[in-house]
Parts: structure tokens; C-alpha cells; sequence
């Protein structure tokens, strides 16, 4: 009898394990969600931005909002600050994904050890 309840204690054990290894990961996906939300929101606005300015003729008036004040701006470095940006926003997609690569790669890995 002490062998069936000491199996069964494991049992559960290993199943509380398992729940909080799901609820770690419901998480994580909830958390990288976000994040890849946030990203392709701010993605998507540089990109309309950009889009605007190259309607833009050379001597247009470009302004920048910089706290409660607008400041004249060149229109080639409205242009170069929104490209980097898309830039850099874009490398954090990529960064997120390797990320969840590696992550998904070590959780596999632990398991087998």
C-alpha cells in the first residue's frame, strides 16, 4: 500500500510540475504577444509616416513633436530618424524571434536531461 501511495504522491508532484511549467509558458506567450503587439503598432505608424514624407516636395516644412513643442525639422533627417527606426523596430522582431528559437531550443533540451 505504501508503494501505491508514494507512486501517486510522485504522480502528482510530477503533474504540479507540468501545471506550473504550462502556466510559465501561457505566460511567456502572453508576454511575447504583447511585445510583438507593441512593435507592430509602432511598425506600422513609421512606416505610414515614411510613406508621408516621401509625398513630400523638397522645400516642404517638417515638424517634430519634442515634448509639448514643435520643432522645425529637416525634411532628409525626418526622413534618415523614421528609417532607423523602422530599422531598429524590425531588428527587435528579429531579436524577439531568435529569442523564442533559443527558449523553445533549451526548454527541449532540459527536458531531455
Amino acid at each position: 500500500m505504501s508503494s501505491s501511495s508514494t507512486a501517486l504522491r510522485d504522480l502528482q508532484s510530477d503533474l504540479e510540475n507540468k501545471a506550473n511549467d504550462l502556466s510559465k509558458l501561457q505566460k511567456d506567450i502572453a508576454k511575447n504577444h504583447q511585445v510583438r503587439k507593441k512593435y507592430t503598432i509602432q511598425l506600422g505608424e513609421n512606416e505610414l509616416v515614411l510613406k508621408e514624407l516621401d509625398l513630400l516636395k523638397e522645400d516642404a516644412n517638417v515638424y517634430k513633436l519634442i515634448g509639448p513643442v514643435l520643432v522645425k525639422q529637416d525634411l532628409a533627417e525626418a526622413n534618415a530618424n523614421v528609417r532607423k527606426r523602422i530599422e531598429y523596430i524590425s531588428a527587435e522582431f528579429g531579436l524577439i524571434h531568435l529569442f523564442k528559437i533559443w527558449k523553445r531550443n533549451n526548454t527541449a533540451r532540459e527536458k531531455r536531461y
